[in-house]
């Protein structure tokens, strides 16, 4: 079975705390896996992943979870429940784009956009949002083609261009969707003096049912960019992936086998189902 590729959120041990969080916050949501090194959750049926990473990583809001909100009083519950703690990036209020938009970071971190909207019947409610700032300005448009090709079931929805005479620099990407493997994402430009960076604080997980699969996505997503460790790697615009074969949390489940694979997979680049079977 195809598993579509969903966000890992980097965490200093508060991954169990942070998904509870989330969970009693969104509607269709639930723990799957609690294990010490990693929670899986889903929160409005969108699969992720919490990481006990340790404090090497921060998230930052080069890639936020856009959430769009059918009432107002649906958008107020869940900004002041998100906020709780937390802090506001551009307060919930009127914009150009939306009758009600806000921007906040939350108590652990991760940034949310909420915005007033319809939902059709093929939208998500929560989509991953990357933002391009900095060295990567302007790429927006570029990554979305580049994913698109690599993933299966992927197309290119809305592209809004900046124009002449708007705030931004024309031909910039001011707001895009697509989908990879029929989930759907968001890339946008964003011009300012913005000090963060894609890093691993977010990043994206593919799992993978064979070594072939595995091999054409280290492959491709590799092309420009680096291979970190235990199956990680960053594209060519510093966005982080981890490419991991389906089996492995089978492995990880198993209490004998698991401290054998943990000690195949530290020494990987790119993960080796073979290998981690036969730990």
């Amino acid at each position: 079975m195809k598993k579509n590729p969903y966000p890992c959120l980097w965490f200093d041990g508060n991954a169990k705390a942070t998904a509870d969080f989330y969970c009693s916050i969104f509607n269709h949501s639930k723990i799957n896996d609690d294990t010490p090194m990693v929670v899986r959750f889903e929160i409005e049926g969108r699969l992720m992943m919490g990481l006990n990473g340790g404090p090497m990583f921060k998230i930052n809001p080069s890639i936020s979870l856009f959430v769009t909100c059918e009432t107002n009083e649906e958008i107020e519950t869940i900004w002041n429940k998100l906020i709780e703690g937390g802090s506001a990036m551009m307060p919930l209020d009127e914009y150009p784009w939306s009758k009600k938009y806000g921007w906040l970071v939350d108590k652990f971190g991760m940034t949310w956009q909420l915005m007033l909207g319809e939902l059709s019947s093929e939208q998500q409610k929560i989509m991953p949002c990357f933002l391009f700032v900095g060295d990567q300005y302007g790429r927006a448009e570029e990554a979305i083609k580049m994913y698109t090709s690599i993933f299966p079931n992927s197309e290119i929805g809305r592209l809004e261009i900046y124009e002449a005479g708007e705030p931004q620099t024309e031909g910039k990407l001011k707001f895009g969707d697509f989908k990879l493997q029929n989930e759907i994402f968001i890339a946008m430009d964003g011009f300012g003096g913005h000090e963060f960076q894609f890093n691993e604080g977010v990043s994206l997980v593919v799992e993978c049912d064979t070594q072939e699969e595995i091999d054409a996505y280290w492959s491709k997503l590799t092309e420009g960019g680096s291979e970190s460790q235990c199956g990680w790697l960053k594209d060519r615009f510093g966005v982080s992936w981890q490419i991991v074969p389906t089996v492995l949390s089978k492995l990880m489940s198993d209490p004998e086998k698991a401290p054998r694979v943990i000690q195949a997979f530290l020494k990987m680049k790119k993960m080796d189902i073979d290998t981690l079977l036969k730990a």
